[in-house]
């Protein structure tokens, strides 16, 4: 829907750069659609926001629509992705209190043999699980987003903080559903809308495999894996 898009632009050919992050412009441009094909991807959740494929075939982006010197368009783009990370864990754990307050109340109003499925231990502890790990999850967050607020620019807690909500988020999604039992299935109880939208978490902006590599490199010292 958009008539403008930001782009990230090889100004600088690889040949003539040490890394292939180098030589990379950032460009706010026209979206020129007489040039530029758009597809919508049909998703299982998160369908109050398009996603699309986007196809470029010799497309030219205009000198005069440059963000920023020329070849810092990578370093530009990278100051943006700590903040991400901090948005998107806080979204996945709004997401997972949701799922567990759901899955609380109906513990509660669900009564099964004369007493409310709650009192049973198979769904309380691991409901009170859940809450544990929202709760530290969260304290990692909060963490990463005032570093961030500070002028911290290293990663190790904005990308700690979206893996451990993202996961928090899942399994509490998970666990609501199983806390309905068959109806938690159905789309009238909606945790089963939670826990589709709980997995997009896990895997954009990074997927959890590369938040470890980060992590392992960047804070253990290990050698680089990919």
């Amino acid at each position: 829907m958009a008539n403008k898009i930001l782009v990230l632009v090889r100004t600088t050919p690889l040949a003539e750069v040490k890394s292939a992050t180098q030589g990379l412009s950032l460009f706010y441009t026209d979206l020129d659609r007489s040039i530029v094909k758009v597809d919508k991807i049909p998703k299982m959740g998160r369908c109050a926001v398009d996603s699309n494929v986007v196809f470029f075939d010799d497309w030219k982006v205009p000198a005069r629509d440059l963000i920023g010197k020329e070849g810092d368009g990578f370093k530009m783009i990278m100051h943006g992705m700590n903040a991400e990370r901090v948005l998107v864990g806080a979204e996945a754990l709004g997401i997972g209190y949701a799922a567990l307050r759901r899955a609380s109340n109906y513990a509660k109003e669900r009564s099964v043999f004369g007493r409310p499925i709650g009192q049973n231990q198979g769904i309380q502890h691991p409901l009170a699980e859940c809450w544990m790990h929202l709760e530290a999850a969260r304290s990692v967050l909060y963490t990463a987003a005032k570093l961030y607020d500070d002028g911290y620019t290293d990663g190790e807690y904005a990308n700690a903080g979206k893996f451990l909500a993202a996961d928090a988020a899942f399994k509490a999604a998970e666990r609501a559903v199983m806390t309905h039992g068959g109806m938690g299935y159905a789309k009238e109880y909606h945790v089963e809308r939670y826990l589709r939208e709980a997995t997009l978490s896990r895997i954009a902006p990074i997927s959890a495999e590369l938040i470890k590599c980060y992590i392992g490199q960047r804070v253990l010292g290990l050698p680089k894996s990919y």
